[in-house]
């Protein structure tokens, strides 16, 4: 149920969405909806927490390596990667909460940390000495998972064998951090 939610809040929007519009996708009543899951709150609410639930482990992840502040913070992006394509659908919705409601406005201030999060590793990067100084962390944690989050509007690896997950993350990483210059 979650995931033809997603898909008609991906398609429709979740303002333009009804219970009806996904009972219809299910081929179900809406009776049958309701029977498991008491709003279309509800179902936001578990599809936000899945995107921003595996970006914070991946987070966890990188946060419990035995590496220097540099490698963490490219492993980071590459991991951002490989969880926005891994759930693709569920990070989409994500990014398009505006703060509308409840459950929005939590999802939101969730990003705003993980925003910070992102922030304090680019910071540790540059005292170490990894990524340059001279740039305002917030900023560019902002504009590399801006690049990271622009996926969601393009990439489809599951349809094109040429941008599977592995390259997708090796290219957006290597031209995070070692740009386009030969």
């Amino acid at each position: 149920m979650l995931r033809a939610a997603i898909e008609v809040f991906n398609r429709q929007g979740y303002d333009g969405t009804s219970i009806a519009d996904v009972a219809r996708e299910l081929g179900v009543t809406k009776s049958a909806v309701y029977h498991h899951v008491p709003s279309k709150e509800h179902i936001l609410a578990h599809a936000v927490d899945e995107a921003l639930d595996a970006l914070g482990s991946a987070l966890d992840e990188v946060d419990a390596l035995d590496a220097d502040a540099g490698a963490r913070l490219r492993h980071a992006v590459r991991r951002s990667v490989e969880v926005l394509l891994e759930h693709l659908p569920a990070v989409t919705l994500l990014l398009r909460v505006r703060g509308n409601i409840g459950v929005e406005q939590r999802a939101l201030e969730r990003r705003r940390e993980i925003d910070h999060r992102l922030a304090r590793m680019v910071s540790a990067a540059a005292e170490e000495g990894a990524i340059r100084a001279d740039l305002d962390p917030l900023l560019v944690s902002r504009l590399l998972f801006g690049m990271v989050n622009s996926l969601v509007e393009w990439a489809r690896p599951d349809h094109d064998a040429d941008h599977d997950v592995d390259t997708l993350a090796d290219h957006l990483t290597a031209i995070a951090f070692e740009g386009l210059q030969s």
